[in-house]
């Protein structure tokens, strides 16, 4: 699998996360906080080998704006 940074989030010095990286696969790459909040991951049905992360809403945008260019590698 190849991947190519897209964004860090700025407000995020200096440990640089969230972050997020398109694949060749299309697909995408989330690095956030760890979800660890019991109630959260009581609310949440995640099957093993999957994680739940969490990033802000500034991020967002990133995900469209690729698409939006016909980012498809």
């Amino acid at each position: 699998m190849r991947i190519e940074f897209v964004c860090k989030d700025p407000e995020s010095n200096p440990d640089n996360c969230p972050s997020v990286y398109r694949t060749d696969r299309d697909s995408w790459i989330v690095q956030g906080w760890v979800v660890s909040d019991p109630e959260a991951l009581a609310e949440l049905v995640i099957p093993e080998g999957e994680s739940a992360v969490e990033i802000p809403d500034r991020l967002l945008r990133h995900f469209l704006r690729q698409e939006e260019h016909g980012v498809n590698q």
